[in-house]
């Protein structure tokens, strides 16, 4: 561990910055963030906040690294894409290599309100680091039900937008479904360029750093977009847009998104083309025994502690120890439940 001495220095240029100061850094310290998702935008806020000097990341996300993510995932290395290393464990590997005095927790799961809920007990701030909706409005849920405020990101192509939510304060994701312009936009349609993500993980980290700090009254009270190829840049305030009879933060609120009706056993994953399949209940596999079993049938086998990954007839399947599978070469979702029952009945 650092000495006193050497922490100090760590953050000299940040406790100079007058709203943050010495007890600033100090709160920052005591904190501990849930960051879901490690991609493009988790690893840049993961990265920043680890510098940052925040106390614990909780960092969540179900896949692994490949090389399409190498153009704008900062974090990631060939050897991590060679290693086929869970996104999750890959970045915990790097923010420990930055400052080993940060907690770390890698989470290697699909995000569902069951077993996000109960990450979230000694959690001060949600950061979205998402790229999908049904997952944003599960946080939604969950920040209004347990009163943790969480900070919204997205981004395609050249666009962006970000949003700080504060239960009880702001209106909430839920509020807004008509208001913001997210559905629909995904980089599988749009692709992405790496100055957008910058910039939304730009946005995120310094409401983060306000949050975290304690400096409540610097919180942005406005939905900010902007897209960096056209040169246009938006803050639009939306205290007004809280409603009363939202089903999420209003006075009748029931948390829709927590109770299983909306979710998925099956996504196609934004800006590939694979399939995620979910088992019906959680299991644990032996990864070691199901490679011996699938080399045995003619599949091409490689394995780690986190994941197997399985070859035959040119299809491509990565099997995690929670039952989750990422079928590759398809979005044909009835396809892909079949290769998975194949596999794993």
């Amino acid at each position: 561990m650092d000495t006193k001495e050497e922490r100090k220095e760590r953050y000299s240029r940040q406790t100079l910055f007058a709203p943050i100061g010495e007890r600033g850094q100090w709160n920052i310290r005591k904190k501990h963030i849930l960051l879901l998702g490690a991609g493009a935008l988790g690893t840049a806020n993961a990265e920043a906040l680890t510098r940052a000097g925040v106390g614990k990341i909780t960092l969540v996300d179900r896949d692994y690294v490949e090389l399409s993510n190498l153009q704008r995932q900062q974090l990631y290395t060939e050897r991590d894409v060679e290693a086929r290393l869970p996104k999750a464990e890959a970045a915990k590997r790097h923010l420990l290599e930055i400052d080993h005095g940060v907690e770390v927790d890698a989470i290697i799961i699909d995000a569902t309100a069951q077993n996000l809920e109960q990450l979230l007990g000694e959690v001060d701030l949600i950061v979205d680091a998402t790229d999908n909706f049904e997952t944003r409005m599960i946080i939604n849920d969950l920040s209004q039900k347990l009163h943790i405020p969480w900070i919204y990101g997205a981004c395609v192509g050249s666009v962006g937008m970000t949003l700080t939510i504060l239960p009880g304060q702001t209106p909430c994701l839920h509020c807004l479904l008509k208001t913001i312009p997210i559905q629909g936009m995904t980089c599988d349609t749009g692709g992405i360029i790496s100055p957008a993500v910058t910039m939304v993980a730009a946005h995120q980290t310094a409401e983060a750093l306000k949050i975290l700090s304690e400096n409540w009254e610097a919180v942005r009270p406005a939905l900010v977009t902007f897209d960096l190829w056209r040169n246009q840049y938006q803050s639009v305030k939306l205290t007004k847009a809280k409603k009363k009879d939202c089903l999420s933060c209003g006075d009748q609120r029931t948390y829709p998104f927590l109770n299983g009706v909306n979710e998925t056993k099956t996504a196609v994953l934004c800006g590939r083309d694979t399939v995620q399949v979910r088992p019906p209940r959680p299991v644990k596999l032996q990864l070691d025994k199901l490679a011996k079993k699938l080399d045995g049938s003619g599949y091409a086998v490689r394995f780690n502690p986190f994941l197997l990954s399985c070859e035959k007839d040119g299809e491509r399947i990565v099997i995690f120890e929670d039952g989750r599978a990422l079928i590759h070469g398809t979005k044909d979702m009835i396809h892909a439940k079949a290769a998975y029952q194949s596999i794993l009945g």
